[in-house]
């Protein structure tokens, strides 16, 4: 997992919910090259987030995809739906002008914590 790049925490528990920051495609510190990997490995960076706290991508039910390029949508979406499989949590999907350190996308996740 990525350390924040800014004065946040990764995860905030409120609750039974666990609210993911805001994960960009980084790795060792640098992101990774191009919006397919990128998408990887902020999925990647958002499930160590999860870890941390005994929880999985099936414990997530709401994402927010931030990307660059609405143009990008398709790859952006392919990658999430091969990372989250069967499970579909609800999603927005935004188009902004730009992201820290110039990523091409950022994924942050609100997860449920059950109680069994």
């Amino acid at each position: 997992m990525s350390q924040p790049v800014a004065h946040y925490s990764a995860s905030y528990r409120a609750g039974d919910l666990l609210f993911v920051s805001g994960q960009l495609g980084l790795a060792d510190g640098s992101l990774v090259e191009g919006v397919e990997a990128q998408t990887a490995q902020a999925l990647t960076n958002a499930q160590g987030v999860l870890k941390e706290h005994g929880l999985s991508l099936h414990d997530v039910v709401k994402c927010t995809v931030f990307m660059t390029d609405i143009e990008n949508f398709s790859t952006i979406n392919t990658v999430y739906a091969e990372t989250f499989g069967d499970h579909r949590p609800s999603r927005s999907a935004i188009a902004v002008k730009a992201l820290p350190l110039g990523g091409l996308v950022e994924i942050e996740a609100i997860a449920h914590i059950s109680s069994s």
